[in-house]
């Protein structure tokens, strides 16, 4: 048993309780914040939390609090599993209870508008601190609740790091993968979730399976050709965190980004899609950073493009569509090796 070794994960989300629940029943002791009182009591006295995660039981190691003293003080590992608007807030308060020896993981999949930060950039902004790492992949919550068989991914230029974390989490149904390329695996992570929204209003319109798959590459190529811009490498998004996380994310009903484009496909519109999830859709938020910074380093996107249109400047699907076609097409694989191959 390893309850000496304390784990803190901050944020009462669907994965933040995911994460910490996996680290409970492995043996950790978890201290789990969330803003909640009443979050709080129903944890301790059901085991329970039931707007996030109904039907799942924690782990008697679990302990919440909305006390960040209490659960940040001692950790080895801080897992941050805060919304991209309040991460910087969040983790700012934490600094005082903190110490040079914790470790630092983001499994928060936004960016910063103001300053076009990653999430793992914010903590050594505000922490001062090189352990840092991030947890991203196909990782819906609540599949991992009912212990389906999941991979993640660990990314940090500290190796021992990676080491820790994944066996921290590693069990029989959840699996994390290393990787250095922490930006590409961050960045990876947060575009996807803008073509989850084109793909779920593609499947609200009933458009074809070609149609579903053109997308979902497509939007593979325009992530990747966005981040090598800004120095991921391109092979990062083959992985878990790029095409992984893309697929699962376009092709279900469980994420939250999917589930905002498919009532915005239905006839709703953005404030009504939003109300109706319940929950932060960071596809949204992302979309108008990416958009605008795409513009900036005039970086091809016609998908980001072409969403922003229909969210934001009344455009039709149809319209956008129709656009898409007749836009510029090259290559179908953009990145070539040393060899000259695709």
């Amino acid at each position: 048993m390893t309850e000496s070794v304390k784990i803190a994960v901050l944020g009462g989300g669907s994965f933040g309780t995911a994460v910490a629940n996996i680290a409970a029943e492995n043996g950790y002791q978890v201290s789990q914040w969330m803003r909640s009182k009443a979050a709080v009591q129903e944890i301790k006295s059901t085991r329970l939390n039931s707007r996030y995660m109904p039907g799942y039981q924690l782990s008697l190691n679990l302990l919440p609090t909305t006390d960040l003293a209490e659960a940040v003080t001692g950790a080895s590992i801080v897992f941050v599993s805060i919304p991209s608007k309040s991460f910087r807030d969040v983790v700012a308060r934490i600094k005082p209870f903190t110490n040079a020896e914790q470790i630092f993981v983001s499994t928060t999949k936004g960016i910063e508008g103001e300053s076009f930060k990653l999430m793992s950039e914010i903590i050594q902004d505000e922490l001062s601190t090189d352990n840092v790492g991030v947890l991203s992949g196909p990782n819906l919550a609540k599949e991992i609740a009912k212990r389906h068989l999941t991979a993640s991914v660990i990314a940090s230029t500290n190796d021992e790091h990676c080491q820790l974390v994944q066996k921290v989490l590693g069990n029989d149904y959840f699996r994390v993968y290393a990787s250095n390329d922490t930006y590409g695996v961050e960045l990876g992570g947060a575009l996807k979730n803008i073509y989850a929204i084109i793909s779920g209003l593609a499947a609200a319109l009933g458009l074809g399976e070609n149609t579903k798959s053109m997308l979902i590459t497509r939007s593979l190529a325009e992530m990747s050709r966005f981040a090598v811009q800004l120095g991921a490498n391109p092979m990062t998004f083959l992985g878990l965190s790029g095409v992984g996380d893309l697929i699962v994310t376009c092709m279900s009903p469980l994420s939250r980004n999917y589930r905002v484009g498919f009532a915005i496909g239905e006839g709703k519109n953005l404030e009504q899609a939003v109300d109706e999830l319940g929950e932060v859709a960071e596809g949204i938020n992302t979309l108008k950073i990416i958009r605008d910074k795409s513009i900036e380093m005039e970086v091809y996107m016609p998908l980001v493009t072409g969403l922003y249109k229909v969210l934001f400047e009344g455009a039709t699907v149809k319209e956008v569509a129709r656009g898409l076609m007749l836009g510029a097409h090259k290559q179908d694989v953009e990145f070539i090796l040393k060899d000259g191959t695709q």
